[in-house]
């Protein structure tokens, strides 16, 4: 009887170690909430990740919130009501860098929303703190800087080098400095699940116009990701296009930079290694005459045949 009842118990372990493993695999769900950078207010860098088959979401900036959320909705990508979608699902904010196109949905919504952390390098950090979640511009929704501190939301340093878990989810994340218009500094995450990675850059100038080593020292980084399989999509933005003359780039790329900086870490990665990883394209500027032209040459100068993809809100992407 006691060898029955272990054998059970055995096979009742292995049976519930591989129903979660098919529930939540390698795969990524992604939702966009916001794509656009520039002057939509309803449209504005932010995107919702996690493992495909978990509802235990980060947000990836924080542009828009509510509004992406109800263009999920309609779209049936989510289903629910906005206030309790962010509430419930989202379980903390990424803050790539704190210019107001990649923060404002998280402070306009923060008096509806539920404790949890906002992770971001210190600098950044020290911008929210100082500058928007203070009683002269908002309220103070953090637990540190001016008092009365409403302590919903918890600043979590991230320091570069480290990996930190995303509490609630099963992700972690490692943070890498950019330059974004020096002395501007802004932020990729590389977010991790098991053994699958997704890579997400905020703005970011292209190292040969910020007389900078960021990108190639983070590309060093990635590249035995991409070479093993494992890193699934890279988030790389293109705001202007090639036309935008390098003094108005402003801490941007256009697709020629774009195809230069994915060049470079091409160069680091054996064989059509590359091919295997998904670019989604963010923050490209308004008007839509550029933003078109933007489109038209990523796509016909994409020599090295990447697979782009362009977001559209509130439609979900599964990333294998």
């Amino acid at each position: 009887m006691f060898k029955k009842i272990l054998a059970a118990i055995i096979f009742l372990s292995v049976y519930t170690s591989n129903s979660w493993g098919q529930e939540i695999g390698t795969a990524f769900t992604i939702i966009p909430l916001g794509v656009k950078g520039g002057d939509d207010e309803s449209n504005l860098s932010s995107y919702m990740i996690a493992p495909k088959g978990s509802e235990n979401y980060v947000c990836l900036d924080a542009g828009t919130i509510n509004a992406g959320i109800q263009k999920a909705i309609d779209q049936k990508t989510l289903k629910g009501i906005s206030e309790e979608i962010q509430r419930k699902q989202i379980k903390g904010y990424l803050i790539s860098h704190a210019h107001l196109d990649h923060v404002a949905g998280l402070i306009i919504n923060s008096p509806a929303d539920t404790s949890k952390n906002i992770y971001g390098i210190p600098s950044v950090l020290n911008i929210l703190r100082e500058k928007y979640f203070t009683w002269d511009a908002w309220a103070n929704f953090a637990n540190e800087g001016e008092k009365p501190q409403l302590k919903k939301y918890t600043y979590f340093p991230l320091i570069e080098g480290n990996i930190y878990p995303l509490d609630g989810t099963e992700m972690k994340v490692r943070a890498f400095e950019l330059s974004h218009g020096k002395p501007y500094k802004s932020t990729a995450f590389l977010i991790s699940h098991n053994d699958s990675y997704v890579l997400y850059l905020g703005d970011t100038g292209a190292d040969e116009i910020e007389k900078s080593d960021k990108l190639a020292s983070l590309w060093q980084t990635i590249s035995p990701l991409i070479n093993q399989g494992q890193l699934k999509a890279i988030f790389l933005e293109v705001s202007f296009p090639n036309e935008q003359p390098d003094k108005q780039l402003f801490g941007h790329l256009t697709p020629k930079l774009f195809f230069s900086e994915i060049g470079k870490l091409k160069s680091l990665t054996a064989g059509d290694a590359i091919k295997k990883v998904s670019f989604i394209v963010t923050h490209i500027k308004p008007p839509q005459h550029s933003a078109e032209k933007v489109k038209h040459q990523l796509l016909t100068e994409n020599t090295l045949n990447l697979n782009l993809i362009f977001p559209k809100q509130g439609k979900q992407l599964t990333i294998n």
